[in-house]
């Protein structure tokens, strides 16, 4: 079973600032992946991937926020 960003930092008690640094990724980056509004490229993965000790297929990469229809006259 696959873990988000978010549950590895949890369970291995690392911050969003230690990912930024340990990975050598831009830090709003990291925060977005974290937060998951951004999945990651291939090359990003495995620096996250690395700093959990993990392979990259054991991290679960999906958007959490809702992609939102783009198009039409907005709500309503």
């Amino acid at each position: 079973m696959s873990a988000s960003v978010a549950d590895l930092c949890r369970q291995q008690q690392i911050t969003v600032a230690e990912l930024t640094e340990r990975s050598g990724l831009d830090e709003a980056r990291v925060t977005a992946i974290v937060l998951g509004r951004w999945t990651p490229s291939p090359q990003e993965r495995q620096k996250v991937a690395a700093v959990f000790d993990v392979a990259p297929d054991q991290i679960s990469w999906g958007h959490k926020t809702p992609i939102q229809h783009i198009y039409g006259h907005g709500p309503g």
